[in-house]
């Protein structure tokens, strides 16, 4: 199992300290450091230093950090065109050696949208199909030849799909809990599902869709990689434990109900049982990002049992 530490900047992290964290991420022996692409903080909380884009902060780890994985869960439709997420995410992919992982989803956060005045259209999945359409055949037509698209969000005439990533394909993440669109959608162009922010039964339901869906186009579902991402917080004594959940707003009564939470050993246990269901990989879900000890908390005493 893969386990990769994900984290909230929008919540009032600086470049620097989302720095620091992806290269203890990466000093500690995590497989990758992926972010929100959000900005508007969320709850209560200092709001500064205000947000930073997520692939502007992408691309400076990518020349800071040499072998994590680095990328986005998720970034919204809303928020760029496809051909230019395309051509941000095929930069930052060879600023990193190759890299980089693109999660993308419909985006969903309405008060964000109205603060930075960007549209929030009712009906999203269509843009969310013709965004995955793009992207992936921006970066997958031939050198030399020339990529064109017609839909009823986007046309592309005569595209270069200039340039291209260092990897072929970019490991593309999509998820959510969906019934039948986003299991289909990720079926066709993911190299990975994710189902976050809920409790093992549904999780195990949604991996169940997802590999129903592969199966209906012919698809091996093996070939697609399974993820969960989950709030965490893990301490060796109360006092820590409380605190942590105190930085990030969270309620003690119910937010070990779903999460990774408690002792290293109980959230060892959460995580072999989401490996039982399944999951390739798993974010543990760090919103405090200047609290370096918890990383290192996690990464002596949980990350080896998961190897």
């Amino acid at each position: 199992m893969e386990l990769c530490i994900f984290t909230e900047p929008q919540q009032g992290f600086s470049y620097d300290e989302q720095l620091a964290q992806a290269q203890a991420t990466e000093r500690l022996g995590f497989d990758g450091w992926f972010r929100s692409d959000h900005y508007l903080r969320m709850g209560p909380g200092d709001p500064m230093p205000g947000p930073t884009d997520a692939w502007t902060t992408l691309a400076g780890l990518a020349r800071e950090t040499s072998r994590i994985r680095l990328g986005t869960l998720v970034s919204s439709v809303t928020f760029r065109h496809p051909a230019i997420l395309a051509i941000q995410v095929a930069q930052v992919d060879a600023m990193s050696g190759g890299r980089v992982e693109l999660g993308l989803g419909t985006g969903w956060f309405a008060e964000e949208h109205a603060a930075y005045g960007l549209p929030f259209p009712e009906r999203r999945f269509d843009l969310l199909d013709e965004q995955l359409q793009v992207v992936t055949g921006l970066w997958s037509t031939p050198p030399g030849e020339h990529f064109d698209f017609a839909g009823r969000h986007y046309r592309l005439e005569q595209s270069p799909a200039l340039p291209k990533p260092v990897q072929q394909p970019v490991p593309l993440i999509v998820g959510g809990g969906g019934p039948t669109r986003t299991p289909a959608l990720a079926a066709r162009y993911a190299t990975e599902f994710n189902r976050g922010f809920t409790g093992e039964d549904e999780i195990a339901a949604a991996f169940a869709r997802v590999r129903a869906a592969c199966e209906q186009i012919g698809r091996d579902p093996a070939t697609l990689r399974l993820s969960v991402a989950l709030p965490t917080v893990v301490a060796t004594d109360d006092a820590t434990y409380r605190r942590r959940l105190d930085a990030i707003h969270a309620d003690p009564g119910t937010f070990a109900d779903v999460n990774i939470a408690g002792t290293p050993e109980r959230a060892v246990e959460k995580l072999r049982r989401l490996r039982e269901l399944g999951a390739d990989r798993v974010y543990l879900q760090l919103v405090d990002a200047r609290d370096l000890d918890h990383v290192e908390l996690v990464a002596a005493e949980v990350l080896p049992h998961l190897r």
